[in-house]
């Protein structure tokens, strides 16, 4: 009888990422300025340095921005005034709209409150947090991206490398399965709260919060190119002190599509 798998850290899961993974190639934005119009909130404005830095507002931050289609942006940066957060900002230039997606890990209690304890509070079972806030690149009138159910029935294969291969089962608005087939998690899975975007034909948002281990993943995933690019968020290790924000990309395979009667 083989050993049962467990779960690991997301800084070791981020190593084993690593080496030879599939992520796109980073864009240098030095000197564009994106004014960002939220639907229910004061606009900010962001601005792009020579040095791979940003100002959200007032503030500079490290950035990673990648591009899955033309005029499709990824940017992702530490919340510059929130800690253990993120700030993912998906745009579409082309339709002059974009999804930004506030991601929070809880702190140590949260986490350490069992799934039961949870459970008869009334809490959700993962302490991660994901805010999913949409707006306007300019102050225009074009539509707002939205939610949807394209995803669901789908059943998915990503490899992220030469040995990382994970299968994603969209089950729900809520809800999607996962599996390691190959790598450092091999044999685990889980069931996860997640949620679901459209940004254009073919190319969706995709976010979720795990419970067992706090992780917060925001994926682009295209349909077309059969490609996904994105980061996951989590502590480094079980101690709580640091975090690990990593990118992530891997070559997409549709398995099979299940519609319920």
């Amino acid at each position: 009888m083989s050993s049962e798998a467990v779960f690991i850290q997301v800084g070791a899961l981020a190593e084993g990422f690593a080496p030879h993974s599939h992520t796109l190639e980073q864009q240098d934005l030095a000197g564009m300025t994106l004014e960002f119009h939220f639907a229910e909130s004061d606009p900010v404005s962001c601005s792009f340095n020579h040095d791979q830095t940003l100002l959200w507002g007032d503030q500079r931050v490290d950035y990673r921005a990648t591009s899955i289609r033309a005029e499709i942006l990824f940017i992702d940066f530490l919340d510059p005034q929130r800690d253990n957060s993120t700030i993912t900002l998906v745009c579409n230039r082309q339709q002059g709209n974009f999804t930004a997606v506030y991601g929070q890990l809880p702190e140590e209690p949260q986490v350490r409150l069992d799934a039961f304890s949870r459970v008869e509070q009334g809490l959700p079972l993962t302490a991660v947090n994901a805010e999913l806030r949409f707006g306007r690149l300019g102050n225009s009138h074009v539509p707002l991206p939205q939610f949807t159910d394209e995803l669901i029935g789908m059943r998915n294969m990503y490899t992220y490398s030469p040995t990382e291969r994970y299968e994603h089962i969209y089950l729900n608005n809520n809800f999607y399965a996962w599996q390691c087939l190959d790598g450092v998690e091999k044999g685990l899975a889980d069931v996860d709260h997640c949620h679901y975007v459209k940004v254009a034909e073919k190319l969706y948002l995709f976010v979720w919060r795990e419970k067992i281990v706090p992780t917060l993943g925001v994926i682009m995933i295209d349909l077309q190119e059969m490609q996904t690019d994105g980061k996951i968020l989590g502590y480094q290790s079980s101690n709580f002190s640091s975090l690990s924000n990593f990118a992530v990309g891997a070559h997409a395979q549709v398995l099979n599509i299940t519609r319920h009667p």
